[in-house]
């Protein structure tokens, strides 16, 4: 009983303590303190490799991977840096492999990113009534797949993670230029695949 106890307490105190601090206990061998990463980290771990590979049961699995790596490397991480950058270092790079990978390839143009926020982009308001949602998904699916695996990484991680552009160049391991050129040639390739399936879509950022 008094086993059960500890246990308890030591996952209820895990909870409680910051991101970098959990992987130094980690790194030590504390299990408790590592299952409190992948329970607080998943989720976000799961959107990012969603986002790029474009299929929630590959994002899973992708996920598991990612944990799996992030357990056999805690002696490499560095914890002068932040726990999150390291950690979407390695989600962003195994997402792009499953991309390059020959299963994935098969499903090159099922990548989902998030169509509504670049339609308000365009056109400046809510644009419902624009096309059914299955059709958005369909253009939009056929659009990102024609980004390259660090562009659409890039995308994800500005666009949809939020993340500034030096944090984007430490988890690439780039320089920030090169990130803004991913950046502006994702864009401008989205806009052009949409505007070619589409126009309708572009036309109304004219009418802004």
């Amino acid at each position: 009983m008094e086993l059960v106890y500890s246990e308890s307490r030591d996952r209820q105190e895990a909870i409680e303590l910051p991101d970098r601090e959990l992987a130094l206990k980690a790194r030590g061998g504390d299990t408790v303190s590592f299952e409190a990463l992948v329970v607080r980290k998943t989720p976000a771990v799961v959107s990012v490799a969603r986002r790029i590979v474009g299929d929630a049961e590959d994002a899973r699995d992708v996920a598991q991977l990612v944990f799996l790596r992030v357990w056999e490397q805690l002696a490499r991480y560095d914890e002068q840096y932040s726990f999150n950058t390291w950690l979407y270092r390695i989600a962003t790079n195994l997402s792009i492999d499953f991309l390059r990978s020959s299963r994935s390839r098969e499903r090159a143009h099922g990548a989902t990113l998030h169509l509504v926020r670049m339609r308000e982009e365009m056109t400046g308001h809510e644009t419902t009534n624009a096309l059914e949602d299955a059709e958005l998904a369909r253009l939009f699916q056929t659009a990102s797949g024609r980004l390259t695996g660090k562009q659409k990484a890039v995308f994800v991680l500005k666009e949809m993670e939020d993340c500034d552009t030096k944090e984007i160049a430490a988890i690439l391991k780039c320089g920030e230029s090169t990130v803004r050129n991913h950046l502006f040639n994702a864009r401008r390739i989205l806009r052009r695949e949409i505007a070619r399936i589409c126009p309708g879509l572009i036309a109304g950022r004219g009418r802004r």
